[in-house]
């Protein structure tokens, strides 16, 4: 099988793939076509169907396994597929675990090192917060070592959302022991818990899309929610933890026209706000640069969540 990530400008394909998504659209000269998102664990690329009634185009829907065949072109820097014939892969034509697109980092070291983490925390509310969370809710653990931190921007992988999250709890983490006026204890309990919605935010794999709470309501709205509910149920919880904690989680975007509906206002939501934004954008290059092996040393293009900054390779 050869994947997505191996494909080069000019080849031809003929390949599974998992049909993540699929839609009608319509040329400037009235023209319809199909737009079909495809994918294998190692990344997602769009397709065209360019004769969508052809006899060459099976009947499919999303979630569906699709035999591709296809040209390779590059239109705006990034890879697309001119699909030429698309059938429906039948049961035993396929190994369904080569596309889900998985974290290169094992899920259990991960999650012991998130264990590290909350062991970590001294503060006995923060601490016992952390463990109601990531260890007495059987439920949430399964999901949130399973979700993805985003549908496609970064770490939208199996486990993404747990390797973004010990990311930035690693970048606090060195910031507390850097700047003493953090306090640490809320600083990686606000690290460990700016995420935790996404778990309600996106639907299982293989979809991995917004589900209708997400679309509602956003993973930092519910975030500060999840955090005030179970806050609530432990005895003693100080108010003035909580709001901190909640406050952090509201800000962690750092901007209203980035989504967070606070400013940043303590120095703690600051910090959390830079690692979160750190961890975020160099994941963003790394998978840019897997996504382009074929252009080592070479200028990429421009990414919108790198403010349209005109990216260059620096593997050589």
């Amino acid at each position: 099988m050869k994947h997505i990530s191996e494909f080069k400008e000019g080849e031809h394909i003929r390949e599974i793939f998992l049909c993540k998504g699929v839609s009608h659209a319509v040329t400037k000269n009235g023209k319809e076509y199909l737009n079909v998102q495809l994918m294998d664990r190692t990344g997602s690329v769009e397709g065209k169907i360019w004769e969508p009634n052809d006899a060459g185009i099976d009947d499919f829907d999303k979630q569906d396994y699709v035999e591709v065949n296809a040209d390779v072109n590059v239109w705006n820097n990034t890879r697309q597929l001119n699909i030429k014939r698309l059938r429906v892969a039948r049961e035993g034509e396929y190994d369904p675990s080569e596309y889900l697109p998985a974290s290169p980092r094992n899920i259990d070291e991960m999650y012991q090192e998130l264990m590290g983490f909350i062991d970590s925390v001294k503060d006995q509310y923060y601490n016992a917060l952390l463990k109601k969370f990531f260890v007495e809710d059987e439920e949430l653990v399964k999901r949130f070592r399973e979700c993805s931190a985003a549908k496609t921007v970064h770490h939208g992988f199996v486990g993404g959302l747990m390797q973004h999250t010990l990311g930035v709890a690693g970048v606090c983490d060195y910031l507390s022991k850097s700047y003493p006026v953090l306090n640490r204890d809320l600083l990686i309990t606000a690290a460990l818990c700016h995420d935790i919605a996404k778990t309600r935010e996106f639907t299982p794999f293989p979809e991995n899309d917004y589900s209708d709470d997400g679309q509602l309501l956003g993973h930092i709205v519910m975030g500060s929610e999840m955090v005030a509910i179970a806050a609530s149920s432990i005895e003693g919880f100080p108010h003035k933890h909580m709001t901190q904690l909640q406050h952090c989680i509201l800000a962690h975007h750092g901007k209203y026209e980035y989504g967070s509906p606070k400013l940043p206002g303590l120095v703690e939501a600051m910090a959390l706000n830079l690692a979160d934004e750190m961890d975020s954008k160099i994941e963003i290059f790394t998978e840019m640069f897997e996504n382009t092996q074929d252009k080592k040393g070479q200028w990429l293009g421009t990414k919108k969540f790198l403010n349209d900054a005109n990216v260059r390779s620096t593997i050589l």
